[in-house]
């Protein structure tokens, strides 16, 4: 009688349970993504990903690039011209509001026509291995446990935004969690940018705090995160156990932002102060140099304010911003331990002054403020080799898209009708590098000291959207950079002016 009533109690509990997850709603499938095709004409601007159109154009490491323009393939001050292509599948699988799971794919091209040699899309023979996984995770609302507080936790590999155009932006392995305790919202992240050995301690994990709140027409925000990273850079490590990688590593980045409209304004701020060190291990097999110090301290800062009075058809606006450049009497150009100082008599390296960003932040590729000076919408990048030692950008920390300068900008937009909108930018670029350039790498007398020069020059883009239809989109541009004195290299002895960098470009993009 006992083992009945035990079983049926059972069997109702099957039945109650199975009642339940027989009564979660259908899953729903959703494709979104995009198609891009590019074209660009130009002259003195990026660096090909093929290698083959070398330019100093930008240099994105902290300082000046060490790879002159015109010695290796003699591409400087020669137009170039090529074509190149993107598309992006993302998959969403949600079964509510409450949970989902989102896959997501890149496929990318370099220079279309590239040859069957190389694995990007832009091979004659299609068949390559291009297809790239950026996302793969899990969204669950967390059912209430006792604290009354909506909480939502994402895990696997996904996207990592903040404040992405001054300062993160990338994918990679992740937990993160949303807690909305309005009008607040609460971010917490932990990620593991570099795992090394199982049994050592010599990976990297990434904290995030991120918090943000909206008043009336007005949200505030701020963030604050620690890379610990046993291993610095991240590629720069030995896979025998009992050998210690060569640095370490100890970041943090603080921020504060804020958005919205005052009166007739539209306007966004930021304001971001990196602050650390980079540490060399003293058992590392390889000592360092007599009198070398032993750490490198960083502290940069960047700030940012973009304002835009919206009229009729028209729009006005003009944007600041101003990021702090190294002392070369003071760095190499990438701040490791027992390196010479970039202006070598001043002994070695002890502390870089530029703002930088995270290893493998992308915000070079987003801050799209200039068709020449840096990256825009419409012609996107050609990632240069020298932002890094090791030309990996995804290993080290760099200046990105604006330390080492400043930027006064105005513009105005118009739209006299709805499917066609024209832009015109006007701004002045300077350097901020001190005993030395940023971009360019000019000496002076007492070789090898660099120049100290502030003007990287006067740019004016013009832009044009044409909406063909709702989800297809032709985008046309061009923009001229008239040549600083801190553009100017030095080659075969002598310092040389670039012609005036230019840029023109097309983009045709088909949104679903």
């Amino acid at each position: 009688m006992k083992k009945f009533i035990a079983l049926s109690i059972l069997g109702l509990l099957i039945m109650a349970f199975s009642a339940t997850v027989y009564a979660q709603p259908k899953l729903t499938f959703v494709a979104s993504g995009y198609i891009e095709v590019v074209t660009i004409l130009e002259r003195n601007r990026t660096v090909g990903a093929n290698g083959n159109f070398a330019t100093f154009w930008p240099g994105n490491g902290f300082y000046p690039p060490p790879f002159l323009p015109a010695s290796t393939t003699g591409a400087w001050n020669r137009t170039a011209s090529y074509w190149e292509e993107r598309a992006r599948l993302n998959f969403s699988f949600i079964m509510d509001k409450s949970l989902s799971g989102t896959v997501g794919f890149e496929l990318d091209s370099g220079r279309m026509g590239e040859g069957s040699v190389y694995t990007g899309m832009g091979a004659w023979n299609t068949d390559q291995t291009v297809v790239e996984i950026m996302y793969a995770y899990i969204t669950a609302a967390l059912p209430y446990i006792g604290i009354p507080i909506p909480m939502t936790v994402r895990a696997g590999i996904q996207p990592l935004a903040t404040r992405p155009n001054v300062f993160l932006y990338t994918d990679g392995p992740a937990i993160t969690g949303t807690l909305n305790i309005a009008p607040a919202l609460i971010g917490i992240t932990w990620a593991k940018p570099f795992e090394g050995k199982d049994a050592t301690a010599d990976d990297v994990d990434v904290y995030g705090l991120t918090a943000s709140a909206k008043f009336g027409t007005i949200s505030v925000g701020a963030f604050g995160y620690y890379y610990n990273m046993k291993t610095y850079p991240f590629d720069v490590f030995s896979t025998t156990y009992g050998v210690t990688n060569q640095n370490s590593s100890d970041m943090f980045w603080v921020g504060l932002n804020s958005d919205g409209k005052i009166g007739p304004i539209d306007y966004n701020f930021d304001a971001v102060m990196d602050t650390g060190k980079v540490k060399h291990r003293g058992n590392y097999a390889v000592p360092l140099p007599a009198g070398a110090n032993s750490k490198v301290k960083y502290r940069g800062f960047a700030g940012q304010l973009k304002v835009t009075f919206p009229w009729e058809k028209f729009a006005f606006g003009a944007l600041g911003m101003y990021a702090t450049g190294a002392d070369l009497n003071k760095t190499d150009r990438y701040g490791i331990p027992g390196t010479s100082t970039a202006n070598a008599l001043n002994g070695y390296t002890r502390k870089v002054g530029a703002y930088v960003i995270p290893p493998g932040s992308e915000e070079w590729a987003i801050w799209g403020e200039a068709m020449v000076f840096n990256n825009n919408y419409i012609s996107g990048t050609a990632l240069p080799p020298t932002m890094s030692p090791l030309g990996q950008y995804g290993n080290n920390m760099t200046r990105g898209a604006i330390g080492g300068t400043w930027v006064a900008q105005a513009f105005a937009s118009v739209s006299p009708v709805p499917w066609y909108k024209v832009t015109l930018k006007g701004m002045y670029i300077g350097d901020t590098t001190k005993h030395g350039n940023t971009l360019g790498d000019a000496v002076k007398l007492g070789f090898p000291a660099y120049r100290d020069d502030k003007a990287i020059g006067w740019e004016f883009d013009l832009l044009n959207d044409i909406k063909i239809y709702n989800n297809l989109t032709w985008s046309f541009g061009g923009g001229i950079l008239f040549a600083g004195d801190a553009l100017a290299q030095y080659n075969a002895l002598v310092n040389k002016d670039p012609g005036n960098p230019w840029v023109i470009a097309t983009k045709l993009r088909y949104d679903f």
